[in-house]
């Protein structure tokens, strides 16, 4: 062989290695996954490109195990080859599509005249419209006589799915679907037995940990179920548009229960506080990032790799307090390691590097899983409440020993206070009979003191009597003092010290013109009313009709005076007893106010003392020098 006869054979090898394969099918094949190199793939960056189009394109060579649609803005156009080696019953094969969050999927299948029918599918469609009421969507293969055949699929999802095209016959579909829903029913059957379990302990011993158990295991299920599409078949097969928010907000509330039931579980807040103050940080940053999501950019929730940090902490919390000595975390550990082993087999089953396992353990490894966590978080609460009735039990143990031992010390207080009241009582009658003595001494001394007692009662009513006399004539003499005090006043008998005893300050003053302007009774000067209360200045009267407040100074020759009003007082009581004769120096001399200010108000009492000689009565002489004043 020449090399260039080698070289076109090689490249020809080349090109059939990289060439699409097409599966060869026959009445003995059930079923087959497509992977690898037997599916292409076009991406449509425009999502403009009708079936005519992509018909023309050629299509780009499969990577992965499974394809994606990595570009989630972007339509994906896959293509599968089929060769019949010969013909199958008619309608007796379907094309099923895997991963039940994809939006929307068209088929694209051939019929007898070879011409294309197209078939809708996906979770944004109602369930009823489905060629089967399946969680899959399944597409019927209208041709299946013996021949080769393309078939082409337009996927278009908010999410990343994996695009896994099988080809199943009608009888092995049927036979793997009720095995499915066998297997589904066993799955959320379990869960309802241990949620009731779990509801009955809650109502029985008052544990809330039972209660978040059952919440926990309540938001597991429901993500399940809107993982395998079960929830959009049973629960709201009329909304579709609820499938955009399942998986999303199951989770939420998985990791939410989750982190709330290992605080309470492994207590948490007790044996670590610091671990307690995260958790309580990444429940509140983990509620505001859900509440984003399914207010403003639901497209969000597709980022399922956050709930790695809730779970990665309440397991993190779990060994630590494990290492601490807490035994009930034991089974809390090892039950969230297993979920972890799941949680990477699923990963990696996504990914398709789990080919090499069984269908049924990689596909629903996290289920299984799931089951075994429920199981050891129940041994963890079992074995949580064995340890607490385990130490109910020590404490009461603890508490009748205790309660022997103060029984017993009970007895020897007892027969040491019975001694010792037994010599008290001794000692008491001996007291006893040395007071009987004492009080028949001391009654013959009360004989005595009741005979002086009443001789110092007749004496004391004679001191009283007394008393009585001597307060009369306190009373008179008193009175008698002041009326000459007045009376000199009125005179001209005082000087400033003695005047200054009857008018010590502005308050005397006020007093006296008060008692001396209204002595007539009380005339308001602007309504004439008669009924008054007190002011704000002292001794003033405010009308109680029109609320004018009047005070002692006014329409009195003190108003508008700026000397202290004592010694206006006395300046008047000298001009007055000197019938004006005392000059304005004298005044200064006696007053200490300047001669200039002594001569203006002596001038405007001088001017009233003529007016009241004028007209002077009889009462004048006896109102003495106050006849000046109004």
């Amino acid at each position: 062989m020449n090399k260039l006869s080698y070289s076109c054979f090689l490249c020809l090898m080349v090109s059939q290695l990289q060439a699409q394969q097409i599966l060869n099918i026959n009445k003995s094949v059930q079923q087959y996954k497509f992977t690898l190199n037997e599916v292409e793939y076009l991406r449509d960056s425009s999502n403009t490109l009708s079936f005519n189009d992509v018909q023309k394109l050629k299509f780009n060579e499969n990577r992965a195990y499974y394809p994606q649609n990595n570009q989630r803005r972007y339509t994906y156009w896959f293509k599968v080859k089929v060769r019949f080696t010969e013909t199958t019953p008619v309608n007796g094969s379907i094309i099923e599509l895997f991963d039940q969050t994809t939006d929307n999927v068209l088929a694209y299948l051939p019929d007898t005249a070879g011409n294309y029918t197209e078939t809708a599918s996906g979770a944004n469609l109602n369930f009823q419209d489905r060629l089967f009421h399946h969680k899959n969507f399944e597409f019927l293969i209208p041709d299946t006589r013996k021949g080769e055949y393309t078939y082409y699929f337009k996927v278009k999802s908010h999410n990343v799915v994996n695009v896994i095209i099988v080809y199943r016959t009608i009888g092995y579909f049927i036979h793997y679907a009720l095995n499915e829903y066998i297997t589904y029913g066993l799955f959320y059957g379990m869960i309802l037995i241990f949620c009731f379990h779990n509801l009955l302990m809650f109502l029985a011993v008052k544990k809330r940990q039972y209660l978040y158990y059952v919440f926990y295991i309540l938001s597991v299920g429901l993500y399940e179920m809107s993982a395998d599409g079960v929830a959009f078949q049973y629960l709201w097969p009329g909304y579709p548009a609820l499938n955009n928010y399942g998986n999303g907000t199951a989770l939420y509330l998985t990791s939410i229960f989750a982190l709330i039931f290992s605080k309470q579980l492994l207590q948490v807040r007790e044996k670590a506080p610091a671990i307690n103050r995260l958790i309580n940080y990444v429940l509140v940053l983990r509620s505001m990032y859900f509440l984003y999501c399914l207010f403003f950019n639901k497209s969000l929730f597709v980022y399922k790799f956050v709930e790695v940090i809730p779970l990665s902490l309440a397991f993190a919390a779990g060994v630590y307090i494990y290492k601490n000595g807490y035994k009930p975390a034991r089974f809390f550990v090892l039950a969230y390691s297993i979920l972890f082993v799941g949680f990477i087999v699923k990963a990696l089953s996504a990914l398709g590097y789990t080919y090499f396992l069984p269908a049924p353990i990689s596909y629903y490894s996290l289920s299984f899983c799931f089951i075994i966590e429920m199981v050891l978080l129940s041994f963890a609460i079992g074995d949580q409440v064995r340890i607490l009735r385990k130490e109910k039990d020590a404490a009461h143990q603890e508490t009748i020993l205790q309660m022997e031992l103060n029984s017993q010390l009970k007895d020897s207080i007892n027969d040491e206070l019975e001694r010792q009241v037994e010599a008290r009582t001794h000692e008491l009658l001996e007291k006893q009979n040395v007071l009987l003595e004492q009080s028949h001494i001391i009654e013959k001394q009360n004989h005595e003191l009741l005979k002086a007692n009443l001789l110092l009662e007749q004496q004391a009513g004679e001191i009283l009597r007394m008393n009585v006399l001597l307060e009369k004539d306190n009373v008179q003499l008193k009175s008698s003092i002041e009326k000459v005090t007045e009376s000199r006043a009125l005179s001209t008998e005082l000087d400033f010290d003695e005047f200054s005893a009857k008018y010590p300050d502005q308050e005397a003053c006020y007093k006296f013109l008060s008692a001396l302007k209204w002595k007539d009774g009380f005339v308001c000067t602007r309504c004439s009313n008669t009924t008054y209360c007190a002011g704000r200045l002292p001794h003033s009267r405010r009308c109680t009709k029109c609320s004018y407040e009047e005070s002692a100074l006014h329409n009195t020759i003190f108003q508008n005076s700026r000397i202290p009003i004592n010694k206006a007082f006395y300046l008047t009581y000298l001009i007055y007893s000197t019938n004006g004769t005392i000059s304005s120096h004298q005044l200064s001399e006696k007053l200490e106010i300047r001669q200039s200010t002594c001569w203006t108000y002596a001038i405007r009492i001088k001017k009233v003392l003529q007016e009241k000689k004028k007209s002077r009565k009889k009462t004048d002489l006896q109102q003495g020098w106050t006849v000046l004043v109004m």
